[in-house]
């Protein structure tokens, strides 16, 4: 089984850390998590890593950078395989868990990515121009087919940067092709809206009463420049405004739990579109109980199993 890929996923909230723990149990597993801020040492409670959580199951790709550095989509593909064929040698399953879509679906394709340097001339030139107007470069050089490149404006120079990259070293281009996994077992953790929108409700308040602005007053003061945190999005985006002082507590909580929503929302968007894309997720109830989790799951490798 060791040599198959198990790949836990679902939307925030789902209770995805706890099922992938339960797996790496029953399978003899290690979990490689697929968590985009998870990656950061000291941002711990907005981000929910919840370490007890995982007991005595290892973990790899949680706490490997310092909060504040802007780690790339090349960097987790590098690091995760890494991770991974450390796991494989020691002949125990990988079990990647987590919520982004990127690099949950990158590794599935198998993709490789070079290593692109910084193109100074290029992001001066870019400087000062409109979302709109990067969004409108960057279709012109490839398919737009998400938002992720172009949510922010460094993220949109950044993806003009690397296609622009590619253009000019078209051998690197060929690298990046596809290789599909052609044993791996994706599991969706299935939970209806209503249950995911009050599970989110009382996290946030939870998270709030454990202590989450302080966290983040704690990171500015370590000297992690708050425009830093705010690009990480949802808590550290907002909790930052009011720890700043330019949003209220109220509207501070009350715009994090919209945003949470929506994040949700576009999570599931990604999943379906995964779906469209030809990889088959297997969803499960979120609230199934422990023991037929588990021997779904494994009745699932067994049968995609190849010698």
């Amino acid at each position: 089984m060791y040599n198959q890929l198990l790949v836990i996923t679902g939307p925030t909230a789902s209770g995805k850390t706890h099922r992938a723990v339960q797996c790496a149990k029953a399978f003899n597993g290690e979990i490689i998590s697929a968590d985009s801020r998870q990656i950061y040492r000291g941002m711990d409670i907005g981000t929910g890593k919840d370490l007890d959580e995982y007991q005595n199951v290892p973990y790899h790709m949680i706490d490997i950078c310092d909060a504040g550095y802007r780690y790339t989509l090349y960097e987790y593909l590098r690091d995760a395989a890494t991770a991974r064929h450390d796991i494989e040698s020691r002949k125990h399953l990988p079990i990647l868990c987590g919520g982004t879509g990127l690099y949950l679906e990158s590794i599935l394709n198998g993709i490789q990515l070079p290593e692109v340097p910084a193109n100074e001339p290029l992001r001066a030139s870019l400087a000062g121009k409109s979302l709109t107007e990067l969004t409108e470069i960057l279709a012109s050089m490839k398919t737009l087919h998400n938002t992720t490149d172009v949510d922010t404006t460094k993220r949109a120079i950044r993806a003009i940067e690397i296609q622009t990259y590619y253009q000019q070293h078209p051998e690197q281009a060929k690298n990046t092709t596809p290789n599909p996994e052609k044993n791996a077992v994706i599991v969706g953790v299935d939970i209806d809206r209503d249950s995911r929108r009050k599970r989110i409700s009382q996290r946030l308040f939870q998270r709030m009463e454990q202590g989450m602005a302080t966290e983040v007053e704690r990171l500015i003061q370590q000297g992690v420049d708050a425009e830093n945190l705010i690009y990480y999005g949802l808590e550290y985006k907002y909790i930052t405004l009011y720890v700043t002082g330019q949003l209220s507590r109220q509207e501070a909580l009350s715009n994090l739990e919209i945003a949470i929503h929506q994040f949700a929302k576009r999570q599931m968007t990604w999943f379906r579109g995964m779906e469209r894309r030809g990889w088959h997720i297997n969803w499960l109830p979120w609230d199934m109980p422990e023991d037929e989790f588990v021997d779904s799951v494994s009745t699932l490798l067994h049968t995609t199993a190849t010698e």
